[in-house]
């Protein structure tokens, strides 16, 4: 009687291959080409992927992404923003660069300044409610941008940080929005035009002051620097007072919703909460506009 010859094992992704090493969590044998290094011994392709999709991502100490520490949201931001710029430039010519208020230093208006600025007349005449976001987005001058760029290239990458690139978006965008209804509802029906990030910057400000204070952290940093600008708002000519005030106050509840939403389902409780300060910032939009056509 004749016995059977004994068969090295072979890889079972690629029979042709012979190994003698094995997956330590299913025991399956692995050539060089398939292992892969764990903390002890070697896992197959699968297994690896199967713990991928059972490990929990890190998150931030309120609850977003770790990815946030990367900056992203921020640097997209400040890209819309030069681009944003150039558009303007195309659109005004060298007038848009400079030559403007602040003894020339700012820029003068553009025909995309004119389209996108929150300007009452336009906003409740013609139902223009796109100007309360697009606003944000749009300067007047290099100046000016540059001031809001590197306050939001400081704030937003320690925020974005902190609170993942979803919810500082989110938070961002509400401050600016929130600034942007101020400035309607407090400038006349033959007020100037508004725009600039300053409104979201300002609430960026504001955030980072409840992030600090919740997270038991000295508040000393950001409290002057509020200080400092909001003196500047009241004291220099050409400032939206209620834009930055308002993105301020905006961007402050908005925080108030992240930082103190509960562990427990936070993600809904703060999906919530901004999805409130939204709707109170649509409806009083309309409200202000059906009183000036009404």
């Amino acid at each position: 009687m004749s016995e059977s010859p004994v068969t090295a094992p072979v890889c079972y992704r690629h029979p042709s291959k012979e190994t003698y090493i094995r997956c330590t969590r299913c025991e399956r044998s692995i050539c060089p080409d398939c292992m892969n290094e764990a903390s002890v011994g070697h896992q197959c392709p699968e297994c690896v992927a199967q713990g991928r999709r059972t490990q929990r991502s890190a998150r931030t100490a309120f609850g977003g992404s770790a990815a946030g520490k990367a900056g992203t949201a921020t640097k997209t931001l400040i890209g819309i923003n030069v681009v944003a710029m150039v558009f303007s430039i195309i659109s005004g010519g060298s007038g848009a660069v400079a030559g403007g208020g602040m003894g020339g230093l700012l820029g003068g208006s553009t025909p995309l300044t004119s389209w996108g600025g929150v300007w009452t007349y336009y906003i409740a005449g013609n139902n223009e409610f796109y100007r309360l976001f697009t606003a944000m987005f749009l300067h007047y001058g290099v100046i000016h941008l540059l001031l809001n760029m590197y306050a939001l290239w400081i704030l937003g990458r320690q925020l974005e940080g902190a609170l993942g690139p979803l919810r500082f978006t989110g938070l961002y965008l509400l401050a600016g929005l929130g600034g942007n209804v101020a400035a309607y509802v407090f400038t006349g029906i033959d007020g100037g035009n508004t725009v600039g990030a300053s409104t979201a910057v300002f609430g960026l400000m504001a955030a980072m002051l409840v992030l600090l204070k919740r997270l038991n952290l000295s508040v000393a940093p950001i409290l002057p620097v509020i200080v400092i600008n909001v003196i500047f708002t009241f004291t220099i000519s050409g400032i939206s007072v209620p834009g930055h005030l308002g993105g301020m106050f905006t961007g402050f509840a908005a925080a108030i919703a992240l930082a103190y939403a509960p562990k427990d389902r936070r993600g809904l409780v703060q999906g919530i909460g901004l999805g409130a300060i939204l709707l109170v910032l649509v409806v009083i939009s309309i409200a202000r506009t059906l009183s000036l056509t009404t």
